[in-house]
């Protein structure tokens, strides 16, 4: 039972790792960014299982726990991405039916010359500090700019 679907990017599930006797599993999933080519994302996020879901009486609802890291995997082009502070999510995928996703923004550190990616829960009730950053430094790249900026 699972309430993953992608809204922005395409992830693709690249592992599953088994973490106890009820189901409960650790899933990798791999998430290129749709404006940025050449960076590869994976993120981490936990699933429970059918037994665990049962057991606790709260079957339509995964933690919010997650963990990222994003790395170049190609030739960096860079096309028309959100430069304020704010950033531009990237990704997002259910952790509940209605109440709860977990997201993926990306901000631009123009000054360092840097791309940050930050995965946090988005709750419609009580929001959630549970966050993780990875940055990829544009610095020293080989980069091109769709908009031919160097």
């Amino acid at each position: 039972m699972t309430f993953m679907p992608a809204l922005c990017a395409n992830a693709e599930e690249v592992g599953e790792v088994g973490v106890d006797w009820t189901g409960n599993d650790i899933i990798i999933e791999a998430i290129a960014d749709p404006k940025v080519k050449g960076i590869t994302c994976h993120v981490t996020y936990f699933e429970r299982g059918i037994i665990d879901r049962l057991r606790r009486g709260d079957i339509f609802q995964d933690p919010s726990n997650n963990s990222i890291a994003c790395r170049q995997t190609g030739p960096l082009m860079i096309g028309d991405i959100e430069e304020d502070e704010g950033g531009e999510e990237v990704f997002s995928q259910r952790q509940s039916l209605i109440w709860k996703s977990v997201k993926v923004t990306r901000v631009y550190d123009k000054k360092n010359k840097t791309l940050i990616y930050l995965t946090h829960a988005n709750q419609v009730q009580d929001g959630s500090a549970k966050m993780s950053i990875s940055t990829v430094p544009l610095y020293g790249q080989d980069v091109t700019w769709e908009d031919g900026r160097s």
